[in-house]
């Protein structure tokens, strides 16, 4: 795609505290889109989308190999923020508001087909259903049959939300098994 190599020069954000460095995996075939909330400091340090922790759990959840998962062919990654926001007194800070509205209508108007949206977080999820979130993402997530064909929605997969996943079985007995399906069911399409 010829927009990476825009957003590989993008220079919007000049104060970001660790410096600009747009990390995303783009390619109008994907089957399809990860949608996250900004690389984290390893993320930033490496160029790599998830790689760290949370990509190996997120990687896990999808039910795929890291060979598919880097394959742009198959897998899309991008974030609400291209680039890392920095670190702020509880974790890192939310993902600058800028990278969505200038970036994503641009990236996603040039899919061939109409790729599974996959929403992980709170972040991607307040921006794309809008009005059709529910109260909290554990709502969101637990009503996550109503978000298909077009979306798929899901925590972060940050080993800080591990608690998370604990108190909430039915991710693991319902969900997971769900999403594994239609990432498979997606990915064994023809490309067009």
């Amino acid at each position: 795609m010829e927009i990476v190599g825009q957003i590989k020069n993008c220079n919007i954000c000049v104060d970001l505290p660790c410096g600009i460095r747009p990390v995303v995996q783009l390619n109008e075939r994907s089957k399809i889109i990860l949608i996250g909330q900004a690389p984290g400091r390893k993320v930033h340090e490496t160029g790599i989308a998830w790689n760290d922790k949370s990509g190996e759990t997120l990687r896990k959840w999808l039910g795929i190999s890291t060979e598919t998962f880097y394959d742009s062919t198959y897998t899309s990654i991008m974030a609400m923020g291209f680039c890392y926001p920095g670190k702020g007194p509880s974790g890192d800070l939310p993902p600058r508001a800028v990278c969505a509205k200038f970036w994503h209508p641009k990236i996603i108007d040039q899919f061939n087909q109409k790729p599974l949206i996959v929403l992980i977080g709170q972040y991607s999820q307040r921006y794309y259903l809008q009005k059709t979130r529910k109260e909290n993402l554990t709502e969101t997530v637990r009503s996550f049959e109503e978000y298909l064909p077009d979306y798929f929605v899901l925590p972060h997969p940050s080993p800080r939300n591990q608690n998370w996943a604990m108190v909430n079985p039915w991710f693991n007995d319902t969900v997971l098994p769900r999403l594994r399906e239609e990432i498979a069911s997606r990915l064994s399409r023809p490309s067009h």
